[in-house]
Parts: structure tokens; sequence; C-alpha cells
């Protein structure tokens, strides 16, 4: 049922044991996968449960992988139909309109994981939150299990505010975040499906957590929101840092970043909204515009939803790319991003400000310009306003924004004296987060190795 990672098995019966189960979203798979890493370094053997399309990218990131990390990967069928074959187990190929079946697939596959369970018995589960039946079959069969979020316990603490759970107001006003609730970033019906989505869960992904809740920040960056958020919710909130792991694509595109060594120190903008973020057609051709008016060098990472079969020369201005010339470069699909942001050349990130991408700005100290889509993105890229170190491009209450707008965010991060600031404060904000990892790490291995032996005790 598993499958090793690593020849070597030497040691592992003195070791604890670990099944990391995250949600089938890329933003999910790629942050479980590296705490898996860590753990795996700190004398804990680690079982890593996903569907085989989702294990494939896995795969793949573990073979280009140097830290020497053994990873056991654990195989989980879902139910499979003519209209989601197994090679849709996955967010990141499924079109989006199937989504919803590939949650009730997944949420079908109860009896399979706990086969699993029973199979590997492991010393811990490490859960996420679309799957709080994985906490209830674990604690069943007398396995503790741990919640893992992926999102700032900013937002956490706004959602719980947001589900109705607690009266008093959100207490941090700099954030600007109660004005969220009358006037959502991209779409008044987001806000709905948010507070929707927490009051259907209840938060039981955080009830159900044993004894801590593992969350994927830093408290460099996010101290008193996981002060807050702990107080909230009555539990210890222990930070595993940002999990930076290089993207799980093709091997690294060497010319571009050979094409950026030639450009000179921060005059560069890198645009990318995420690999399941899609701009309309309309706001490509404002970006593109606003890209050739402010004579800016950039890299623009494109991508269309799956499925969809379109040229660029069908959504970008005519003549762009002949214009831009040199000064520009366009990735179709996947690219180096953490290569990128790690790069002198870079000045700024347009960013969809999805917490992973927010943290990798943090680490790489790199200013950002925000255009994000919608859950937490508008809140992150508040938290990152609050910093001092990112600009919000401003839009309507649908989402859009004009080239003008998208010129005036560049101006301000790559011209003008705010940006050097911003620079400044998003360098010094790298160092205190680089200096905190590998702490926040090792007493999060120390904490999940105390509930293990805790319980082998019992």
């Amino acid at each position: 049922m598993a499958e090793k990672g690593d020849s070597s098995m030497e040691g592992n019966q003195n070791k604890l044991s670990i099944l990391m189960f995250p949600w089938l979203g890329h933003g999910h798979v790629a942050p479980y996968l590296q705490l898996a890493k860590n753990l795996s370094k700190g004398n804990f053997k680690i079982y890593y449960c996903s569907t085989p399309v989702s294990l494939d990218s896995v795969r793949g990131a573990l073979a280009r992988s140097s830290d020497g990390a053994t990873i056991h990967l654990v195989e989980l069928h879902l139910p499979s139909s003519p209209e989601l074959p197994p090679e849709y187990h996955t967010t990141k190929y499924i079109p989006p309109n199937l989504i919803p079946q590939l949650f009730e697939a997944f949420s079908q596959s109860k009896s399979s994981f706990s086969s699993i369970l029973s199979s590997l018995k492991p010393d811990m589960v490490i859960f996420d939150r679309f799957q709080q039946w994985a906490a209830t079959a674990s604690s069943s069969l007398g396995i503790p299990a741990v919640h893992l979020a992926i999102g700032a316990a900013a937002v956490h603490s706004f959602y719980y505010h947001l589900s109705g759970m607690r009266k008093t107001p959100f207490p941090y006003d700099a954030l600007y975040l109660q004005d969220y609730e009358e006037n959502p970033y991209d779409n008044p019906v987001v806000l709905k499906v948010m507070k929707d989505d927490v009051q259907h869960s209840g938060y039981g992904h955080f009830k159900l957590s044993q004894d801590i809740i593992l969350v994927k920040t830093s408290r460099s960056f996010e101290g008193k929101y996981i002060d807050y958020l702990s107080a909230l919710l009555e539990k210890k909130i222990v930070s595993v840092g940002p999990l930076i792991v290089r993207a799980m694509g093709e091997d690294d595109d060497s010319g571009i970043l050979q094409w950026l060594s030639s450009k000179s120190r921060f005059s560069t903008v890198f645009i990318s909204c995420g690999s399941e973020n899609y701009l309309s057609k309309d706001q490509m051709q404002e970006v593109a515009k606003g890209l050739e008016i402010s004579k800016v060098n950039f890299i623009w990472v494109v991508r269309f939803p799956q499925g969809e079969r379109v040229s660029l020369g069908e959504v970008l201005p005519k003549g762009f790319l002949d214009r831009v010339g040199e000064r520009g470069r366009i990735i179709q699909g996947w690219a180096p991003q953490d290569g990128i942001l790690a790069h002198p050349s870079i000045g700024a990130f347009v960013s969809h400000c999805g917490w992973s991408s927010t943290l990798e700005s943090i680490h790489f100290g790199v200013p950002v310009i925000s255009m994000p889509f919608k859950l937490d993105q508008p809140l992150n890229a508040r938290l990152m306003v609050e910093a001092g170190v990112a600009v919000e491009v401003v839009r309507d209450r649908s989402g859009n924004f004009s080239s003008q707008e998208f010129v005036n965010a560049i101006k301000k991060v790559i011209v003008e004296k705010s940006g050097q600031e911003m620079r400044e404060k998003a360098a010094e904000l790298s160092e205190k987060m680089k200096n905190e990892d590998e702490r926040e790490m090792n007493e999060a291995a120390e904490q999940l190795k105390k509930i293990c032996l805790e319980h082998k005790q019992k």
C-alpha cells in the first residue's frame, strides 16, 4: 500500500510515524509536502496520502529535491466515473465546473482511508480542513489527529468572527477588515460564500485537532494574530513557518533566469496569479496596456482554465509582443517562481495574494502589487498593505480595473520613493522570518512528538 520514497528503512522501527493527508488542491498538496519533508528530517517516519494523480507531482518534487527527505507515498483511490476520471482527482487539472463532484468523490473515500489507517497504524494523522471525517476516523482507532491550517492566522480569526461565533468586533482596526463585510474586494457574493462555508463547517477541523493547531505562518509576521486565534479557539497555535517549497512543475527554465540577469536591480515586475486563478480577457488587455505604458521590464505567467484552447494572440492587444520586445517575457503555464522571486532584478510581484505566494514574497523580500480574486486572497492582500510591503490595484466591486490604475500601482513600487521604503520593509520582514524558521519548525516537531508519546502511553 505504501510506496517508499527512499530505499533505506533502517531505524524506522524506532521512529514515530505520521500520516500527512492534504486536500487535493495544489495549494494544499505543496505545503503539506514541505512539512512532511521537514518532519522526516526530525526523526519521524512520514507517510503522505493522496490520489495517484496528485502523487505524480509529489514524486517529481521529491526526485528534484536534494535535501535527502524520505517520504512514503500512499495512494488513495476515489470513486471514478466517466465525468470524473482519475486524472481529474486533483484541482490542478479538473475543469472548475466539476469541483463539486470532486468534493463528493473525496468524501466517498472515507472507507478507503479507514483501511489505510488500519493497515499503517500511524502514531498521528495531520489532516486538512475539508476532511473532518479523517480526524473522526483516526480518533475511532485511538490515533491522534492534528490539523494543519494553510491560511493566515488573521484570516482564520476573521472567519471565526464572520461565522457569528464571536460577537465582539475584530480587534485590529489597522487591518481594516471590518469594511470587508460591506465592500468585499472582488464581488459581494464572495463574502456570503465564505460565511456559509464557515457556518457549515462549524470550525470542526479546529475543534477535532488534538491539543494543538498547526498554522502555516511565521510569528515574526503574524504574532498578534496567532495569539488572538489561540485565545478565540482556546487551543495552542503552533506556527510552522512559511513552508517555502520549490514549485512542483517541470525543470527550471534557465533561459528565463538568464534573461532576468541582463536586467538592472529592482527593474523587473513579475506577474503570476497562481495555478488556479485566471484573468479574464478584458483584464489581460488592461494588464498588457499597463505594461506597455509603464515601460518596465516584466515576466508575465499566463494561464488559462483546463480545457480552454486560447492563443495569446486572441487575448493580447495586436502587436503587443513586438512593441515590448526584449523588455518583457511571457511564459505560458509553469514558471520557476522561487527562482524568479529570489533574483535581484525583481522589484515587484503582481500577485493574487494566495497565502503561499504571500509568504514567498515576504521570504524573498519582494514588495507586492496585489490583485486578489477570491476567498482569503483579499484579506491576505490587506495584511500586506498593513505591513507596508504592498499596494493595491484599485478596482470596482466586480473586480475590474483600468490600465491606468495598474500603471499607478507599478509606479508606486518601481519608480517612486515609496517603492524603496517598501523594499526596505520587505527586506526587514524577510530577515526576521528566516531567523524564526528553524526555531518554529523545531518547536512544532517537539509538540507533535509529545502528543504521539502521550497517546502511546495510554
